[in-house]
């Protein structure tokens, strides 16, 4: 079992800039892919950026050159630097894990709303 705890959502205005954090905890060895996917409002729940166990980071389109992954695994958590943040960008992010094969899991944390006014 994998525990995620996010953090760092909130209200900016457009062109700001925010940090996500996503706390990883319980059985963190197992932890392959680790990221982010976001969910705006009538819309289907979306990739924004993952990173595999190597530190190769994988982005959507959308956020390519405003938004960065990177992974720490001294701490188990993950980061989302989000710049030139636009209003599009409004929704709740989730942070999301696969666990390594042959018994691959997914897991989700809580989320946290980001809202990018105009």
């Amino acid at each position: 079992q994998v525990q995620l705890v996010e953090s760092g959502g909130g209200l900016v205005q457009a062109g700001g800039s925010l940090r996500l954090s996503c706390a990883a905890s319980g059985s963190t060895f197992s932890i392959n892919i680790i990221g982010w996917y976001r969910q705006a409002p009538g819309k289907q729940r979306e990739l924004v950026a993952v990173i595999n166990s190597g530190g190769v980071p994988n982005y959507a389109d959308s956020v390519k050159g405003r938004f960065t992954i990177s992974r720490d695994n001294t701490k188990n958590t993950v980061y989302l630097q989000m710049n030139s943040l636009k209003p599009e960008d409004t929704a709740v992010y989730y942070c999301h894990t696969l666990t390594q094969p042959p018994f691959s899991s997914i897991y989700w944390g809580q989320g946290t709303q980001v809202t990018v006014s105009s």
